[in-house]
């Protein structure tokens, strides 16, 4: 999905302005030397999902029923939000965010207008079709259900993207607020082919030759091959997800991943191994199969999820699954029903990391079952019941990775939730922020930033200079007073992406802010400049700036459209 941007950054004029918008300015040179004691407030939110031993939804608790513990050590909840069946009954510190001017709607006369949902708090949901794993009578099944939930059980704030697979990532409708849009578009993937049904026949083929064969030898070189294919394809499927789940980081609120396929091996060619080594009883043949064993990529896969505050459900679209190798003449293997085990070890092979990642990641997966309808029901239940807890651990930036572990002092209840994050440094929570920002439109501006473009000039045959200026006003960032000026700390960062999909490197600037203190006041009203300019291919782009106050640990980001040459 992502492709690199030929797109760079030419430097031209850190500028100070005190007059208009429009208005050149001199520029100031940066002041070097200047410390600043800076804060960063790093709250973690904690998703909770609280239910009976039954699986029904437990409301009612509040901040006092809840422990976290950091690395098995308990921290301070700060900040509790809960939602009981779609409504908000919990506070929430911090204001809430306006929803975009495409997504608010017209006030009802005599309905009673629901209160907005803090952005930290809402949904975005990601359905992702793996085309590639998965068999289209089974997809498609699926899909009858899939709409009744996007149709039925989704919030009206919610925002929901539908993204599929088959060797590469195709987004097939962006974030909407409307679900009835992504129920219409699994239409058309209905006329799609999955690639599923390969890897039937091809271990169809290579159990009846491993039953066949006469010495290991003739068989085992196959098996092996058929393995590092599998592991190869399977490569290729974690880094899509990997790279779903990486552009999602940087978006405020809850994420969910809706994983739809006939699963995943943890391990490649593990069932096949089996049989090889009992058909010639022979373990040793069972240590080759670790070298395609896929465990710690899941984990990792995971991991990324957490720290992304990304909760995983997946549904095992190949339903009630029945033994598919009995059908293979003469199958016996040394040991009658052997092929019935070689299938329990095929079928527990393909779903353990899907219930891998929902387990570290809080979610749940539907499997086993013809009839995805009911545990839909109880995924909806999560977004519509659940409690949101945060806390300030006593460290930021460190790289490293923490367990969260949530408990619930009433006894017999089952808790759900995320099993860690790594505490990222600003700098990389800053990329996120501008590639999703850059990628989804989602712009967040307490700041109140703006952005403009000038027109571009050809400097050669296929590429453009364009200047632009990022304008911040002044009275919404910290100014430390010192003997003769005011001084701020603002880090900006830039990212690019054309109408393909390419993108440029999120690149930073630090830049320190220096004004004379008789002109603070007029500096305020007309806010600070900094000017540069992109050089740039012709055609549609998208440019996306985060601006960080390093004083007052506050952040924006903001997004514009442009269209590069075209004269």
């Amino acid at each position: 999905m992502q492709r690199r941007l030929y797109t760079s950054f030419l430097p031209i004029a850190l500028l100070v302005a005190a007059v208009a918008w429009a208005q050149d300015t001199e520029g100031l040179d940066s002041q070097e030397g200047v410390f600043f004691e800076t804060l960063e407030v790093n709250l973690i939110n904690v998703e909770v999902f609280v239910t009976d031993k039954k699986g029904n939804p437990i409301t009612g608790l509040t901040k006092d029923d809840f422990e976290i513990y950091e690395n098995r050590r308990p921290v301070t909840i700060t900040n509790f939000y809960a939602v009981e069946g779609g409504k908000r009954v919990g506070p929430w510190s911090g204001e809430p965010q306006e929803a975009a001017p495409s997504e608010r709607r017209p006030a009802v006369p005599g309905v009673e207008e629901k209160p907005p949902i803090p952005e930290e708090q809402r949904l975005h949901l990601v359905v992702y079709i793996d085309n590639f794993n998965i068999r289209p009578f089974n997809r498609n099944r699926v899909f009858r259900r899939l709409r009744e939930f996007l149709n039925d059980k989704l919030d009206s704030d919610d925002r929901v993207m539908l993204v599929s697979y088959d060797r590469s990532l195709h987004i097939r409708h962006q974030f909407t607020t409307d679900p009835q849009l992504i129920a219409s578009t699994l239409f058309e993937l209905e006329k799609m082919t999955g690639h599923g049904v390969h890897a039937d026949s091809d271990r169809r083929d290579l159990l009846r030759d491993i039953e066949e064969a006469e010495e290991a030898s003739d068989i085992e070189w196959r098996v092996r091959q058929y393995a590092e294919s599998l592991f190869n394809d399977l490569s290729f499927s974690i880094d899509a997800m990997k790279e779903m789940i990486t552009s999602l980081a940087g978006l405020p609120g809850r994420k969910a991943f809706l994983y739809v396929s006939d699963g995943l091996p943890m391990q490649p060619g593990e069932d096949l191994y089996y049989a090889l080594s009992q058909k010639f009883q022979d373990s040793s043949v069972l240590t080759r199969a670790r070298d395609t064993n896929s465990a710690r990529r899941f984990q990792e896969l995971a991991a990324k999820a957490t720290t992304s505050r990304v909760t995983f459900y997946a549904i095992d679209a190949a339903g009630l699954r029945v033994p598919t190798a009995a059908s293979v003449e003469h199958a016996t293997i040394n040991t009658p029903g052997m092929y019935s085990l070689l299938d329990s070890i095929h079928i527990s092979n393909i779903q353990s990391p899907l219930l891998l990642l929902a387990d570290l990641t809080g979610g749940r997966v539907i499997y086993n079952t013809n009839d995805v309808g009911p545990g839909l029901t109880k995924i909806a239940a999560d977004f519509d019941s659940y409690y949101s807890l945060g806390y300030t651990p006593a460290h930021s930036g460190t790289g490293r990775y923490y367990k969260i572990e949530v408990k619930v002092k009433r006894k017999g209840l089952r808790v759900r939730h995320r099993k860690g994050y790594r505490d990222k440094p600003l700098a990389a929570k800053m990329e996120d922020g501008t590639r999703s920002t850059l990628m989804y439109g989602f712009e967040r501006n307490p700041l109140q930033v703006d952005l403009r473009f000038g027109r571009g000039s050809r400097v050669e045959k296929n590429r453009y200079d364009v200047p632009f200026a990022v304008r911040i006003p002044l009275d919404k960032i910290v100014l430390v007073p010192r003997e003769e000026f005011h001084e701020a700390r603002i880090k900006i960062y830039f990212g690019a992406m054309d109408e393909k999909g390419g993108f440029s490197p999120v690149r930073e600037l630090r830049l320190p802010i220096t004004i004379p203190n008789d002109e603070v006041e007029v500096a305020k009203k007309s806010g600070w400049f900094y000017r540069d300019q992109l050089r740039m291919r012709p055609g549609g782009h998208r440019v996306a700036v985060g601006v960080w106050d390093e004083i007052g640990a506050t952040g924006s980001f903001v997004t514009k459209s442009l269209v590069v040459g075209g004269e």
